[in-house]
C-alpha cells in the first residue's frame, strides 16, 4: 500500500530542529504550519504556535516536557481539526522532539488523520539520547501511517571525516528533497529509511555511499522498495543514469523491489535514496526490552512522563 497526500495539509514542527524543517517544508508544499515546543526561541515569525509550559524549570527533562504536553492536548486537537493530512517533523535526538512526537502522533491517529512522520535519529556518541529516541520511534511507528527515518549515526559511519554540523546539513537537505517531491511520487505505508551521501563528483559513488548508509540501519533482506532521487540528473549523461539504476537493481532483489528514478535539477549531482523496509531495524536495539515479544510485554498506553500530582512536595526535576 502507498501513502498519498490528501489536502488540506498541515505541517507540524516539534522542538527546535523540527520547527526549522517544518517551516521550510510548509513553503515547499504551500501548506500551513504549526510549531510546538517548550522553548519560545524555536518559534519563527508569523507562524501558528503552541507553547508548552514547564513553569520555572530552566532545563526541563524530556519526561517533564512530555507531561506538560498533556496540558495542551485540546489546543493541538483544535489546530489539526480542519486538516486531512498531518506531516510531523521531529529530531528524536532532541528532548522536545522525543518528548512531544508520540503524543501528537497519537492525537492525530485518534482523530483519524493521515499521518506522515519525518524523524532524525541521534549519533551513537549521544548515549543519553539513544534509549529515549528508540522508545519514541517505536510509538511513532505505531501511530503513523508512514514514517521516514534518517539516521545521523549511519551517515557519520559512512563518512567518518564529516563533522556533526556537516551531517546535520546533509540530513536536512535530504529531507527537504523528499518533501519537495511528495506531491509527485508515492511512498510505501511502511518504515522508510532515508539515506544519502556527502557531495561527490561521481553519481555512482554517491549511490554506493547511500546503500552503505542504508545497510547500517537495515539488512538487505528487509528491503521492499526503493526510490532514487537523482539530484542534478538533468546534467548527468544518460549512460550514467542507466548505470545507477542497474547498480541499484543488482544490489536489491528485483522481484521484491521497485526502482524509481526521479530526476531533479540541482547545482551538484547527488543521490538521495528512500527505501521501504520490513522487519527488524537497527533502531529496535535502542530499547533493550524490545527483544521481549509484544504478547509477553506489559506497557502503558501513554508514554512515560513526569506529572504534577498537586502534592505538597518539592519538585525534584
Amino acid at each position: 500500500m502507498s501513502f498519498h497526500l490528501t489536502e488540506p495539509i498541515l505541517v507540524i514542527g516539534l522542538g527546535g530542529a523540527g520547527s526549522k524543517l517544518a517551516t521550510k517544508a510548509s513553503e515547499s508544499l504551500h501548506a500551513n504550519c504549526l510549531l510546538i515546543s517548550h522553548d519560545e526561541s524555536d518559534f519563527g515569525k508569523e507562524r501558528s504556535t503552541i507553547k508548552i509550559s514547564t513553569d520555572s524549570i530552566v532545563n526541563p527533562s524530556m519526561h517533564l516536557i512530555r507531561g506538560s504536553t498533556f496540558q495542551v492536548v485540546d489546543d493541538i486537537r483544535d489546530q489539526i481539526s480542519e486538516y486531512s493530512t498531518i506531516i510531523l517533523m521531529a529530531n528524536l535526538a532532541g528532548k522536545a522532539g522525543a518528548a512531544i512526537s508520540p503524543i501528537v502522533s497519537n492525537i492525530c491517529k485518534e482523530d483519524n488523520k493521515n499521518v506522515l512522520s519525518f524523524v532524525i535519529m541521534p549519533f551513537r556518541f549521544e548515549k543519553d539520547r539513544i534509549f529515549n529516541s528508540g522508545t519514541s520511534l517505536k510509538r511513532l511507528r505505531a501511530s503513523s501511517d508512514c514514517i521516514i527515518v534518517l539516521d545521523n549515526d549511519a551517515l557519520l559511519d559512512s563518512n567518518p571525516d564529516l563533522t556533526p554540523s556537516a551531517c546535520h546539513k546533509i540530513s536536512n537537505a535530504a529531507i527537504n528533497n523528499v518533501i519537495s517531491s511528495l506531491k509527485s511520487s508515492s511512498i510505501s505505508e511502511d518504515t522508510n529509511i532515508l539515506s544519502t551521501s556527502k557531495d561527490v563528483d561521481d553519481i555512482e559513488s554517491s549511490l554506493k555511499d547511500s546503500i552503505r548508509m542504508l545497510y547500517e540501519d537495515a539488512p538487505p533482506s528487509s528491503v521492499k522498495r526503493s526510490i532514487l532521487y537523482v539530484l542534478g540528473g538533468n546534467n548527468v549523461p544518460v549512460r550514467v543514469l542507466n548505470s545507477v539504476t542497474n547498480i541499484a537493481s543488482g544490489v536489491f532483489n528485483e522481484d521484491n523491489t521497485i526502482i524509481s528514478s526521479t530526476i531533479s535539477s540541482a547545482q551538484k549531482s547527488k543521490v538521495v535514496m528512500l527505501t521501504s523496509v520490513q522487519g527488524e531495524t537497527h533502531f529496535d536495539k535502542y530499547d533493550p526490552l524490545s527483544i521481549i515479544p509484544e504478547d509477553k510485554t506489559l506497557d502503558w498506553d501513554e508514554p512515560d512522563c513526569s506529572i504534577n500530582c498537586e502534592l505538597d512536595l518539592r519538585q525534584l526535576e
